[in-house]
């Protein structure tokens, strides 16, 4: 296992859970209801297969000398990762965010492989939903998403079609094949293979420390990258403890694309702005706001490659100067833009070791205080996560998903987590916080909601 993916597992405790998750909500179709979901469920129980990924259990043994490294369980108690529950009534939205907090404080068994499944019934408007966490040393967000979409189909018709946690019957159709691997009457150049993987290495060590110099002389000068001296202490950068607030909501995407074409920003930068007005909404009407600007950790994929279906992480950070401390919308929407263009161009003249490299000494206290090693020094305020999604709707046997909420991790010293992820036509934030360090959610979706309007205003909309 990566030295990143154990992290999260050296990291992990009763009051610090390390998954991630998402909540799908679901019409059934026509002439179904969740009952007939249900019994489709409970015959892939009854089959038994489950996919390599989530057989993947954490282990330490002698072979890695101590260390934690995979494992394969031959005999997956699906009984235990695939569970029903039901809302309270009168089964609305309030009453689903709470159950998905509750599940979601919960830390999955390290004696099995790390996740579960939770089909919700109950629900007043007739829809069902599913929640599902992975741990965070298994997947990133961006492997949970692929893991997501894969078990769905953009045919409204299709039946018969696996369950999330089964083996998928892939078709070869716009799959890149990964090529034979050469047979007898093939020759390699060892030695030449070899003389070029040294260069490689060394060409890497050498492109280490002026790519961490750079790093480091930018955070000093209060440029976009993957390090910041700047986060201000404030309300959501406390220990915290086990229990979870969950809020969320979804907005058209077509309304932020007009805003970033209007502004030449990007979808990203607009989601930071909002997050930005929100935040700054949020603190201020609880005279909690620094008057130096917060800082938001943003998590970007380093997979090259889109077809990378590897279990664990890849995943660089860049830091964000949020402008929480103007007034103005556009002007805060400015200095995103700026912070996150600057650290995109210095990460894209790096190679993937020097970007996992400078985002690690940018994380270092984060992943200290996560190890309850933590320092004087605050990397950044919020972490604020924009996963891509699907295109297109999408179906399982039939039932359309209409929503996809993701779910995060809080940290000690980092309370609140956004996360955001799109879906069909729409965008949903997803807000995974500590109930004891901070109060209801719910304000922060009304305050993204009139940010998102204060920058259409801005532009011109």
């Amino acid at each position: 296992m990566s030295p990143t993916d154990s992290m999260f597992l050296l990291g992990e405790s009763r009051d610090h859970p390390m998954h991630v998750g998402g909540l799908a909500l679901f019409a059934p179709p026509g002439g179904a209801d969740p009952r007939h979901v249900r019994a489709m469920l409970d015959s892939a129980l009854a089959r038994g297969a489950v996919a390599p990924l989530l057989r993947k259990r954490a282990a330490r043994s002698l072979t890695t000398l101590g260390q934690w490294g995979w494992d394969t369980d031959t005999d997956v108690d699906l009984g235990h990762h695939v569970r029903h529950d039901a809302l309270p009534q009168p089964g609305g939205i309030t009453e689903l965010m709470a159950l998905v907090a509750r599940l979601h404080a919960t830390p999955l068994d390290r004696s099995r492989p790390l996740w579960e499944m939770h089909l919700i019934e109950g629900l007043a408007d007739g829809r069902f939903a599913v929640y599902f966490k992975i741990h965070h040393a298994l997947a990133d967000g961006v492997s949970a998403m692929k893991l997501l979409r894969s078990a769905l189909s953009e045919d409204p018709d299709a039946r018969e079609m696996p369950a999330p946690w089964e083996p998928l019957v892939r078709e070869r159709r716009g799959l890149r094949l990964v090529p034979d691997p050469p047979t007898c009457g093939h020759t390699l150049d060892l030695p030449a293979a070899v003389l070029r993987t040294a260069r490689g290495i060394v060409g890497e060590v050498a492109g280490l420390l002026p790519a961490l110099a750079g790093t480091v002389d930018r955070a000093r000068r209060d440029r976009g990258g993957s390090l910041s001296l700047a986060a201000p202490k404030s309300m959501l950068n406390v220990p915290i403890g086990g229990a979870r607030r969950f809020a969320a909501r979804s907005w058209p995407i077509e309304r932020l694309r007009l805003v970033a074409k209007h502004a030449d920003a990007t979808v990203n930068d607009v989601v930071l702005a909002m997050c930005s007005g929100a935040l700054r909404a949020y603190m201020g009407g609880l005279d909690a706001l620094p008057e130096s600007p917060l800082i938001a950790m943003v998590p970007v994929s380093l997979r090259r490659d889109p077809l990378d279906e590897k279990a664990g992480n890849a995943i660089g950070t860049l830091m964000c100067n949020l402008a929480t401390h103007l007034a103005d919308p556009a002007r805060r929407l400015e200095v995103v833009r700026t912070s996150m263009s600057e650290g995109k161009d210095a990460m894209r003249a790096m190679s993937s070791v020097q970007s996992l490299a400078t985002s690690a000494l940018g994380a270092a206290p984060l992943a200290l205080g996560m190890l309850g090693l933590g320092g004087p020094v605050r990397p950044a305020n919020v972490m604020i996560s924009n996963l891509p999604g699907p295109g297109t709707p999408l179906y399982w046997n039939g039932a359309r998903m209409t929503a996809l909420y993701p779910l995060s991790v809080p940290v000690d010293g980092q309370a609140l987590n956004i996360t955001c992820a799109s879906t069909d036509d729409e965008i949903a934030f997803g807000l995974t916080a500590c109930r004891r360090s901070l109060p209801p959610l719910a304000p922060m979706l009304g305050h993204l909601d009139d940010e998102l309007g204060a920058l259409e205003h801005a532009v011109g909309l």
